[in-house]
């Protein structure tokens, strides 16, 4: 799992295992015509030693009558060797249509691994299949032991995606549906905003996917994703799964959503197709019953099931833990914008020399402002190609899960809020580090002797990391006087301990972002107080401030990174702490300087 994972954040080809599985399958055909043939002396000899018993028990030759018999038994024994042979030839079949398949799919992903990767279906595709489909090729082996294979998958077993996997890309399509308000349809069809592919999802994979949304009580993504699935269905495509089992989720989902008259009519559609069906001839009376007492209780008259479809926008999406949920997500999408004509009169764009630092009297950084109040500055070339490939290639072996601090414990842990990889790089770990790391303080003029290493992230399939503080927030203040959403933000972390007090370095005073990549569509840094939006322009770098000259936290700072939509998203951050800053950036006269 580790290494699947890792190959998706880091855009490595996680397909060379299915390259050695192809191998060993066409030695199957070797091992299967072997074990054919021995299948087929033993029956021989079955049947040469049932002709020889009887012979010296009963003479059979002396008997037509028992001849009779033997003609029964060797036409049982033919058909027997029919059967074998067929069923040996079906899977033969089958593992040959595995093996073309699979061997077409590699070939298209391991010629651009991390292009491949970047559609989120393909990448959610890679683990359905390595989850899901290689164990059911494996079942089909397993009828007949074959060693080579078994022992082929079990070498690499240990580093394909389990189930956990699955539904955690599952769950970032769905991710990536909500914050980008696409469609089921849009979705099963690989039609994404600027981009449409043959990465497709059948009508296994959308019955799949609304399954992992029902399992977690998720009844508005599992009546969007069935809907979809019957949809596919219904228009003549194969599937595995039948429309009993989609019209049975379908219809208990969206009675979940509160919607009785479509559910009534989505099961008795289930009941015409399964009268026996175990469960919808209750559900049917249940639904009946209790639209009836709601009628009555309502004194309203009956009124048949919308004869709309049901789509994005046909329920509302239950609301989360996220105050500015829609805020963030317009953000994203690259609405509600608050730049105006005003604020973009005050933006500017300069040569930045670090205040004559020597490092940048030659070449001066190019500065251009992002926003005005708080201030964020963007810095363009500030990192060369061959230097975000060097990070990258020495992030890549030690990314692992992305950890937040829990604000209560202070302890860090993977939350599903953050979705992505990271690694921290010391300047001990190559020159490139030490030279970036200079770079960074001669730009900023902050010192990053107390700075915490840099930070190399990568977002897979939907990552994402929701809107969050860089700065440690303090114990509640009740002077603090501030708009409803964001004292509500506040008090979820009144109760949050020092987070930094073991570093003895003091908060985080302020934050360094460099983009390595450019990202084909989300991906978006944003902040929802004030409305503003950044997007990855490869080789930048974004600035800002935490916390005011006082030390308090600037509580407009908090930011998130949006969802990865299509590409694959590299970030490496410095955060500045407050020591040896004094002189650097001194305190202000007022709490807000």
């Amino acid at each position: 799992m580790m290494l699947m994972l890792l190959c998706i954040d880091a855009g490595l080809s996680c397909v060379d295992p299915q390259r050695h599985l192809l191998v060993k399958l066409q030695r199957i055909k070797v091992i299967e015509r072997d074990r054919m043939r021995k299948i087929l002396a033993f029956i021989l000899w079955a049947l040469l030693c049932c002709c020889c018993c009887w012979k010296t028990q009963a003479e059979i030759f002396t008997s037509i009558s028992q001849m009779t018999d033997l003609i029964y038994t060797e036409k049982e024994l033919v058909q027997s060797l029919r059967e074998y042979i067929q069923a040996e030839e079906s899977k033969l079949a089958a593992v040959k249509s595995w093996a073309n398949k699979l061997d077409a799919l590699t070939k298209v992903s391991t010629s651009d691994p991390e292009g491949y990767l970047a559609h989120p279906v393909n990448a959610y595709k890679l683990m359905k299949r390595l989850n899901t489909e290689w164990t059911e090729l494996e079942t089909l082996v397993l009828q007949n032991p074959s060693d080579g294979f078994i022992s082929n998958m079990s070498v690499h077993r240990q580093y394909f995606p389990d189930a956990e996997d699955e539904t955690g890309a599952a769950k970032a399509l769905m991710r990536l549906q909500d914050t980008y308000q696409l469609d089921s349809e849009a979705f099963s069809k690989g039609k994404l905003p600027g981009i449409h592919s043959n990465a497709i999802l059948t009508v296994d994979d959308c019955f799949d996917m609304g399954k992992t949304a029902y399992n977690d009580a998720d009844y508005y993504h599992a009546v969007l994703w069935m809907q979809q699935s019957l949809k596919q269905l219904d228009s003549g495509e194969e599937s595995v799964v039948s429309k009993e089992d989609i019209l049975d989720y379908l219809s208990y989902s969206v009675y979940q959503m509160g919607d009785l008259p479509r559910a009534i009519e989505l099961t008795r559609r289930l009941v015409a197709i399964d009268p026996s069906h175990q469960r919808a001839g209750g559900n049917l009376r249940y639904f009946e019953r209790l639209l009836l007492k709601q009628l009555n209780e309502l004194n309203q008259d009956y009124q048949p099931a919308s004869e709309e479809p049901i789509k994005l926008g046909t329920y509302i999406r239950p609301k989360d833990h996220l105050p500015e949920r829609e805020a963030y997500e317009a953000l994203c999408r690259g609405e509600g914008l608050q730049m105006n004509d005003v604020r973009r009169s005050r933006l500017f764009c300069r040569y930045q020399d670090g205040k004559r630092n020597p490092r940048l009297l030659l070449k001066p950084m190019k500065e251009e402002d992002e926003w005005d109040s708080p201030h964020i500055v963007r810095y363009l070339d500030v990192l060369s190609h061959k230097e975000i490939e060097k990070i990258k290639e020495l992030a890549k072996p030690r990314l692992a899960r992305a950890t937040v601090r829990d604000p209560k414990t202070g302890v860090l842990t993977t939350a599903n809020y953050r979705v992505s990889k990271s690694a921290w790089l010391d300047k001990e770990d190559d020159s490139v580090i030490d030279i970036v790391n200079q770079r960074i303080e001669a730009i900023t003029g902050l010192t990053v002797d107390t700075a915490e290493l840099l930070q190399v992230a990568n977002y897979g399939v939907g990552g994402q990391y929701e809107p969050h503080y860089d700065f440690s927030r303090r114990p509640f203040d009740s002077n603090y006087n501030g708009d409803g959403n964001r004292l509500a933000t506040f008090l979820n972390y009144k109760d949050e301990p020092d987070a930094f007090k073991r570093l003895g370095t003091g908060n985080r005073v302020a934050t360094f972002l460099n983009y390595m990549s450019d990202v084909e569509a989300g991906g978006a840094t944003v902040f929802p107080d004030f409305g503003a939006a950044i997007w990855p322009r490869k080789g930048t770098a974004v600035f800002w401030y935490n916390l005011f000259k006082s030390g308090e936290g600037d509580y407009r700072t908090r930011h998130a990174a949006c969802p990865v939509l299509v590409g694959s998203k590299w970030v490496s951050n410095k955060w500045f702490h407050e020591r040896g800053q004094e002189f650097r950036r001194p305190c202000g006269l007022t709490e807000v300087d």
